[in-house]
């Protein structure tokens, strides 16, 4: 065997268990977004059966609104719904940063991804003040709060997720190799802002 040949069966000894550990990771993370994207699937079951129901009683009820109510404010709705809308463009750019390696670019982003969040929950709880019916207040009133505040809790859920990704990101090293939880949670958040859309066109728009 020539010397050439010994040397070069070295190195593929050499980078092989690197190139293994490699491969290795990427087959983890492709496994645990699957498992994630089946997740966000068993949820969209959930909220397409509320929706479905909200439906079925809004057109099967004579009398669909409260005594007293004769329909939903819609202008202080509509601005949170660009606020979370818009609040997706701001998480891919922020997950743009981290692609390129630019930490500082994705926390700003990041931060202000959470921050349009917050004050989505923030509006959300200033109209539920505000709102003459409450959860007893038959078909509707009951529907209405359980929609709203189960997506609430889903945009909650996605701050705290944000949170904690943002506090990983000051871990030195912790985001060189890339970051499932970044773009699960980013993921996440687009599940959340779909949903809501959906939700804004049948609870305020179709009326």
């Amino acid at each position: 065997m020539s010397t050439t040949n010994v040397d070069s069966s070295l190195k593929s000894e050499q980078v092989s268990p690197a190139a293994h550990a490699a491969e290795h990771t990427h087959d983890e993370a492709g496994n645990s977004m699957f498992g994630f994207i089946i997740f966000l699937l068993s949820e969209s079951v959930i909220f397409l059966s509320f929706f479905a129901g909200y439906i079925i009683y809004k057109t099967s009820t004579v009398d669909w609104l409260p005594p007293g109510v004769s329909g939903l404010e819609v202008k202080e709705p509509a601005i949170n719904t660009v606020i979370l809308v818009s609040s997706s463009f701001v998480i891919y750019i922020a997950e743009r940063f981290l692609h390129d390696k630019n930490l500082w670019g994705f926390r700003a982003f990041w931060l202000l991804t959470m921050a349009m969040g917050s004050y989505f929950l923030y509006g959300q709880a200033v109209e539920w003040s505000g709102l003459e019916f409450g959860f007893t207040s038959g078909l509707f009133g009951g529907t209405f709060y359980l929609l709203t505040g189960f997506h609430g809790l889903h945009v909650l859920t996605g701050v705290l997720l944000q949170s904690l990704m943002l506090v990983r990101s000051f871990i030195p090293g912790n985001y060189d190799g890339g970051e499932f939880g970044v773009a699960a949670t980013s993921l996440f958040w687009h599940f959340v802002d779909v949903i809501w859309i959906i939700l804004f066109v049948l609870l305020y728009v179709w009326q």
